[in-house]
């Protein structure tokens, strides 16, 4: 099956797993509706299926070398997603998160600012990384990922996300062509 074929069928999946995403309105703050993926998360079948689409999505870039996810929702996703690939997963986090010496990049959020940091060592040079992330909204913390991956040497072979909120624009932020999202809300 190609590449295109395989990404129409996760799509068709993504879309019947999207219904058990709960929306909630004007959370955390007013004019935000939040994708609450508990749903998803307290069925073992529902969170396996979001798991193997995942891993679907990110053979179609080819050969990875590192899973890197941000906190803390990135988090129930990108150690799974690696394991399965059989590659490492890097957290990234926070400020004042991580213990050993770190690298900082600022980003924009969907509403507020923050700043998200890598080990200096959790990138060796040359390595293809997906970055993997539970919600894909303004792009601004897969953006940020990216540039601490390409400071460190890294190549962002792709983005895959479980959520995409396409009316924010993020995947054309990321460079439209490197980003594969498993549920889409237009």
């Amino acid at each position: 099956m190609n590449t295109n074929k395989i990404i129409e069928e996760l799509k068709r999946q993504g879309k019947l797993i999207g219904a058990s995403i709960a929306e909630i309105k004007d959370y955390p703050e007013a004019g935000i509706s939040f994708k609450d993926i508990t749903p998803v998360l307290q069925s073992a079948e529902l969170f396996n299926k979001v798991n193997t689409a995942l891993v679907e999505l990110c053979k179609c870039f080819g050969k990875i070398d590192l899973v890197i996810s941000p906190e803390s929702r990135g988090f129930l996703f990108g150690p799974v997603v690696a394991d399965r690939l059989g590659v490492g997963f890097a957290p990234a986090r926070k400020s004042g998160k991580l213990p050993r010496t770190v690298i900082e990049e600022p980003y924009g959020k969907e509403y507020g600012t923050d700043m998200i940091q890598i080990h200096m060592d959790a990138v060796a040079k040359g390595q293809r990384i997906i970055i993997v992330d539970d919600v894909l909204a303004t792009g601004g913390t897969a953006n940020a990922i990216a540039k601490l991956v390409e400071r460190l040497g890294g190549i962002v072979a792709g983005y895959v996300f479980f959520i995409e909120l396409c009316y924010l624009d993020g995947a054309n932020f990321l460079g439209n062509h490197n980003v594969l999202s498993l549920v889409e809300y237009k």
